[in-house]
């Protein structure tokens, strides 16, 4: 509906700038036509000056040579009436021959506001006597009875103020009875436009001025439609089949481990066999990892993980993750420091707690896997403009311009493992990124300080959140204190 108030608007704003505009450029063009019509002086203008420049000599009356040939450019006769005798006493050369030579005071009348002989005449007052200038029968048209009511005279700025706001309205009603079909017709079609993101079935009646349009966008509807079911199959049979694998996988996996780990303890293997046998272990816990995170992925992406909202305080999850970091023997070669001093009061959101240590933890373990001879990481909680961020650094291998650039953009990641013998999927950081998403966070990727690898979490903060330095699991302990193994 706004969209049809916008078009309309700008209809009638095209309509008011198109009315003004022609009134001005009327105006001007009459001015121009006008100028080119007379390009001299007015007659009344001529004839007054021809009577100034007409003098009285000793042998009678004389004009100037300048009034003589402009009376000539202008093809036009002028004669002199004495006041006493009503004769003419002077004339052009050119005077037309029906022109008389003696006038009655009634003639004089007439010549004065019209014609002679057919001829348009014009006056001018001179010394004891009136000076008449005739031009060609085709110059000029004179109106004959020229008479104004006072009244209509002081009311003709209303009358034209009334004329034309008649005339634009007549032309407004005009227009809107034109284009009303078009209008009635562009409605529906701006309706079904704005309803095709909504996933909503669309349908427009194929008639009016626009029905090529409206049938255009039933069929993009239907096609939309058609894509969205497919989508939908697809998605659906997608995580079907990943939760099937991942439920498949974990009966033989966990036999698998458990033996495992038995060969390992046996006593008289030898080291060799028991080597394999503590590799076959170790990358069945990988692949018992890698199929948990599909399975949370998938959950993630099609929102089939339920989430537990409660208030978190983002300094204690942190916290708890980099204890149990620490307590998995990582700390000689991947020593911790933990950094919440200055940080302000108020670090609590609303949020799952579980997903949010498997984010932590997520991060703390992409640095392992991408330093393997180890390295220093930095773990920073804090408010910044009413986020709440949560920072994981390194100072090891670093990350190169064109794979930040693809782990910033790509929807999927397949990343180089910097060096070590398996490739990394990338599945880690998108976990990551999921469930910051589904707290309405965000996450930002970026090179370390150090030269390594720099990944932080915002979150919105809970409003009334409470100081960072307590716990609100635990009130009696500080927050903001160092991980404790």
């Amino acid at each position: 509906m706004s969209s049809i108030a916008k078009l309309t608007r700008r209809f009638v704003g095209i309509l008011s700038l198109s009315t003004f505009l022609l009134l001005i450029v009327n105006f001007i063009l009459l001015l121009v036509i006008a100028s080119s019509q007379m390009p001299g002086a007015g007659p009344w203008t001529v004839a007054r000056k021809t009577a100034e420049a007409l003098r009285k000599t000793e042998d009678g009356y004389a004009l100037s040579g300048e009034m003589a040939r402009e009376l000539d450019a202008e093809n036009a006769w002028a004669v002199f009436i004495d006041d006493d005798t009503r004769q003419v006493a002077w004339h052009t050369e050119n005077l037309p021959a029906e022109i008389p030579m003696a006038y009655t005071l009634s003639e004089i009348s007439g010549l004065t506001r019209g014609y002679l002989a057919d001829y348009p005449t014009f006056t001018g007052s001179a010394e004891n006597g009136l000076v008449v200038v005739g031009f060609p029968k085709d110059r000029y048209w004179k109106h004959m009875n020229p008479a104004w009511d006072y009244d209509l005279i002081q009311n003709s700025p209303y009358i034209l103020l009334a004329v034309i706001g008649v005339n634009v309205a007549v032309i407004f009603l005009i227009y809107v009875a034109a284009n009303s079909r078009l209008l009635r017709s562009v409605k529906p079609i701006a309706n079904g436009v704005q309803a095709l993101p909504t996933q909503e079935p669309v349908y427009v009646r194929e008639r009016g001025l626009l029905s090529d349009l409206a049938r255009d966008i039933n069929r993009t509807a239907e096609i939309l439609q058609a894509q969205r079911a497919g989508l939908r199959k697809r998605e659906t049979a997608r995580a079907d089949w990943i939760s099937g694998v991942s439920h498949d996988i974990r009966t033989p996996l966990s036999m698998v481990m458990g033996y495992a780990g038995q060969l390992e303890e046996e006593p008289g293997l030898s080291e060799e066999n028991r080597r394999k046998v503590s590799i076959i272990r170790q990358q069945s816990l990988k692949m018992k990892s890698l199929v948990n995170d599909l399975n949370l992925a998938s959950k993630l992406e099609y929102d089939m993980q339920p989430l537990h909202p409660q208030p978190v305080n983002l300094v204690a999850v942190a916290r708890q993750c980099a204890a149990d970091f620490i307590n998995a023997d990582f700390s000689e070669i991947y020593p911790l420091e933990w950094n919440t001093a200055g940080s302000p009061a108020g670090c609590v959101i609303n949020g799952d707690r579980d997903l949010l240590c498997r984010a932590v933890v997520n991060l703390l373990n992409n640095v392992r896997s991408h330093n393997p001879d180890g390295c220093r990481i930095f773990v920073e909680v804090r408010t910044e403009g009413g986020e709440a961020c949560v920072a994981v650094e390194d100072d090891g291998a670093g990350i190169t311009d064109e794979q930040l650039r693809k782990l910033r953009d790509a929807p999927h990641y397949r990343l180089s493992d910097y060096g070590t013998e398996e490739p990394c999927h990338g599945l880690g950081l998108r976990i990551v990124r999921q469930i910051v998403k589904a707290h309405h966070g965000s996450v930002d990727f970026d090179h370390g300080a150090s030269g390594g690898f720099l990944a932080t979490m915002r979150f919105p903060l809970r409003a009334g959140a409470g100081p960072v330095g307590r716990d609100p699991e635990n009130p009696e302990r500080q927050a903001d204190g160092p991980p404790r193994p």
